[in-house]
């Protein structure tokens, strides 16, 4: 029986039992149940097994137990990616909402052409990650691009180049995630406006300043909207592949000042051939994202105010 036969039946008898209308629901539900399955589980388990082996993609995995596991604790690289990408995220993440919050509270000010300010400010989101935006970022920041020319036209000669020194090429990557505030900044304009005008009301006639109405009442009541976006961001950072890659040339140089946890992982699997060991990388970075949800979660009880 095809589907729209189901749900003319389902129509013409509003008696219809519960379990009808259940095999309709699954049967639009089994292209998402293809996908989770074949998509998303199936590879997980894939890779939970493959990380307690030894694979290099020409011979067939061999079972090692922990020794994957084991060789994490001796290695250097990944001391190092792990330092740059908990650098990268705890600077850019917090900077990145923070300008976010204030465009958004300009923007709520009733601007004429708000819609324009929003769709200039959130186009950077859009194209912040691609490869075309990195390639061009790796151009401006580089020793002749344009940034260095703009500071040789105000009589600065000695600049470095951003991205090819070690002590200012994760700076760069840092500078072009915080520069994509526009994704943030959207949910931040649509948290604001629903605010009731009472409470500003209210406080105004009380006497409370622009200041005060901003921490007293924007603040606690926009905080579930500034956890959702800390988590989303959170994740979203720690899982940041392609700036690093294309900034970098692929080898997170230079001194693997930008080799992110992700690219390590990356190298380890598509150009090593180290797939069992790429396997426990993906499952320790994994841990790391839940971990670092969880307790997220967990403080949120102390800062984020749900009206009910």
């Amino acid at each position: 029986m095809s589907v729209m036969t189901e749900l003319q039946n389902v129509r013409s008898s509003p008696k219809s039992s519960g379990s009808k209308r259940d095999r309709v629901a699954y049967v639009f539900l089994i292209p998402w149940l293809i996908g989770l399955v074949g998509i998303t589980l199936g590879p997980m388990l894939a890779s939970l097994i493959l990380a307690f082996t030894d694979y290099n993609l020409l011979q067939a995995p061999q079972f090692i137990g922990l020794d994957n596991f084991i060789e994490m604790a001796s290695d250097k690289r990944l001391a190092n990616s792990l330092q740059v990408t908990f650098t990268y995220v705890f600077v850019s993440v917090p900077l990145q909402l923070i300008i976010a919050l204030l465009v958004a509270v300009l923007l709520d000010r009733g601007l004429r052409g708000l819609s324009i300010y929003r769709s200039i400010f959130y186009l950077p989101s859009l194209l912040g990650s691609s490869v075309a935006v990195a390639i061009l970022w790796r151009q401006m920041f580089g020793a002749d691009g344009l940034v260095n020319q703009l500071l040789a036209f105000v009589g600065i000669h000695d600049a470095p180049g951003w991205v090819t020194d070690p002590s200012t090429a994760l700076g760069t990557i840092i500078l072009l995630n915080v520069w994509t505030f526009g994704a943030p900044m959207i949910i931040f304009v649509a948290g604001l406006r629903q605010i009731p005008e009472m409470y500003y009301e209210a406080a105004e006639i009380d006497g409370a300043g622009r200041w005060t109405r901003f921490r007293r009442i924007t603040l606690p009541l926009l905080s579930p909207i500034v956890f959702f976006n800390l988590v989303l961001q959170l994740i979203g950072a720690f899982q940041s592949f392609t700036q690093a890659f294309v900034v970098s040339g692929g080898n997170g140089g230079p001194a693997d000042s930008t080799m992110f946890y992700s690219l390590y992982l990356y190298q380890q699997g598509f150009n090593q051939f180290n797939m069992g060991y790429a396997a426990a990388l993906a499952w320790l970075l994994f841990v790391i994202i839940g971990a670092f949800t969880a307790i997220n979660f967990i403080a949120s009880k102390y800062w984020v105010f749900y009206d009910n």
